[in-house]
């Protein structure tokens, strides 16, 4: 992933915070892939395994795009939030946004999560 598009990736998060599109935190965000709210669900690079596992096994089964590009650090910095290793985007716009920058973005063969 190129330095120019994790910036936008991380500046659409911002926006999408400040507009009260993201839920943050395990369960949280379960239940908004449950109730068929989440559009993009991120994972920290630096997640537990068993948070991986957790959230790759649900958006699988509820078909939720997931990836996984950032650190903890570097998305709880961005959002405003402590220790954040799971977002769920609930917007439509915002969450089509930042999956495209993050596929378009990816350039050295590597897939996320």
């Amino acid at each position: 992933m190129n330095n120019t598009n994790e910036k936008r990736i991380l500046s659409m998060l911002s926006l999408a915070k400040k507009a009260g599109k993201i839920i943050t935190g395990e369960d949280g965000c379960v239940k908004a892939i449950q109730k068929d709210n989440a559009k993009l669900v991120l994972v920290a690079t630096d997640a537990s395994d068993n948070t991986k596992k957790k959230f790759n096994d649900k958006t699988k089964f509820y078909n939720v795009p997931i990836h996984s590009i950032f650190t903890k650090e570097m998305v709880s910095a961005n959002i405003g939030l402590q220790n954040r290793a799971t977002i769920v985007i609930t917007d439509e716009g915002f969450g089509s946004k930042i999956e495209d920058l993050i596929v378009k973005g990816w350039t050295n063969g590597e897939e996320t999560h």
